[in-house]
């Protein structure tokens, strides 16, 4: 009798922890950290220019060719929400100025993040636009 107890208790004690394990929900992929641009639209970053693309808590912010950027957003399950990204109105070279608008294109509304290790690609909510950055 002692014995069935016992079995018992133990499928109901695992039973238990397994449900409580299939309910916990993983948390979101952190953004934070300072990254640097790989490619945008299929097309590899300038070589020559050196791309900061800081995210905090709250605030993205950075450079990606010619002029600096920030703004608000939040994470909302697999996608992130901007608000207004604001950037200096500095002129460049065209293929700066090129690079700099794919980019801000990607950092408008609402846009689709993915993770892989220290690669992370955000994609517009209509798959037009999409930026490949690097954990630096």
């Amino acid at each position: 009798m002692k014995k069935t107890l016992l079995w018992i208790s133990l499928i109901v004690i695992a039973g238990t922890m397994l449900s409580a394990c299939s309910n916990s929900s993983s948390p979101a992929p952190s953004l934070v950290g300072t990254w640097k641009l790989v490619s945008y639209n299929s097309t590899p970053a300038l070589p020559d220019v050196d791309t900061v693309i800081t995210f905090d808590a709250e605030r993205v912010g950075g450079t990606v060719g010619c002029n600096s950027f920030g703004g608000d957003y939040k994470i909302d399950g697999g996608q992130i929400v901007f608000g207004e990204v604001v950037s200096t109105m500095m002129a460049c070279d065209d293929a700066r100025m090129e690079q700099e608008a794919s980019v801000f294109a990607v950092f408008v509304d609402t846009a689709v993040f993915k993770m892989d290790g220290d690669t992370l690609t955000i994609t517009t909510a209509d798959s037009q636009y999409y930026v490949v950055l690097a954990k630096k």
